[in-house]
């Protein structure tokens, strides 16, 4: 069913590229550890079966790590009266509702299409925003939804956490039995890490250039869907704010979520580090929604233009 969200032909166009370039990436790699391993069989059933669970189980992944619990109507009345309201606007399912007790305001979507998906924020989030804030916020992550751009994370995601799993094991393995095997032995395991490291790095940096431009795309469909784009720059704003005075320490756990959330936890805006960031930085975000106030002939909020 097509949801009257924005449709976004970039995105769409950006993530079929990345598939099917990590798509080429995914066979070589497994070819590659096909020939040095010398078992087809292992390798094709083991990524195989961990695909399979990331793709199908992601939701409950995800909830299980950020601590999330499904939530009920009756427990949380207007969080669910928001969904309902925006999901009605956008016709679209109405996903899962969920809630982490977590200090940090933050907000994620995850699942593998529309009719399998789970929308969770923080309590953090819900005891700092105000209701046309927190409408913004659930516009966005609704529109990753809508968009399918959630499942294409969670896919191209896979592939770097086999490569760095890999890496991780061989590395262990070899410096923890590296005296009992003979040289041939440590050359395979020497090609099996910097192959696996490659893909690593070559998928975490296809991911992250999708990642950002779907979250200036979940901002655009969001700010057209509600008509308020300038509540949803004061979400961003306020809980970039909110989250820069949390100890990094404390940010540390979140942070392997980055990719899904709504704003980073990462504590302060990027430097050059934001060329390998999961999201555009915030006045990127703040200038696109000022243009699209301006389009839409709302008066801009103060900090929501460049």
């Amino acid at each position: 069913m097509q949801s009257r969200f924005r449709s976004d032909r970039r995105l769409t166009v950006r993530m079929g590229v990345t598939l099917f370039l990590l798509g080429l990436l995914y066979v070589g790699f497994v070819a590659a550890l096909i020939v040095l391993l010398k078992s087809w069989l292992l390798v094709v059933v083991l990524i195989g079966a961990m695909f399979v669970a990331q793709f199908w189980f992601s939701d409950r992944i995800a909830l299980f790590a950020m601590r999330g619990q499904v939530v009920e109507r009756e427990e949380y009345p207007e969080l669910h009266a928001v969904v309902d309201r925006l999901c009605a606007i956008a016709d679209m399912p109405k996903p899962v509702v969920a809630v982490s007790a977590m200090d940090m305001p933050n907000a994620f979507a995850t699942g593998r299409n529309p009719d399998h998906a789970v929308v969770c924020v923080t309590t953090g989030l819900l005891r700092r925003l105000e209701p046309a804030e927190l409408e913004g916020v659930l516009a966005h992550e609704l529109s990753h939804v809508a968009h399918k751009d959630v499942a294409v994370i969670t896919v191209a995601s896979f592939l770097g956490v086999i490569a760095g799993l890999i890496v991780r094991f061989a590395f262990y393995s070899q410096v923890l039995g590296g005296g009992r095997r003979d040289q041939n032995t440590a050359a395979v395991f020497a090609v099996v890490i910097g192959v696996s490291a490659a893909v690593y790095a070559l998928s975490f940096l296809l991911i992250r250039a999708l990642s950002r431009y779907r979250e200036l795309a979940a901002d655009r469909a969001a700010a057209h869907l509600t008509g308020r784009p300038s509540a949803l720059a004061s979400a961003l704003t306020k809980v970039t704010g909110e989250i820069a005075r949390i100890p990094t320490k404390d940010l540390r756990t979140a942070q392997a979520f980055n990719a899904f959330y709504f704003t980073p936890a990462t504590g302060r805006e990027p430097g050059i580090e934001r060329f390998f960031s999961t999201h555009p930085t915030l006045q990127q975000r703040l200038d696109q929604l000022g243009r699209i106030s301006t389009e839409l002939g709302e008066p801009a909020t103060p900090g929501t233009a460049g």
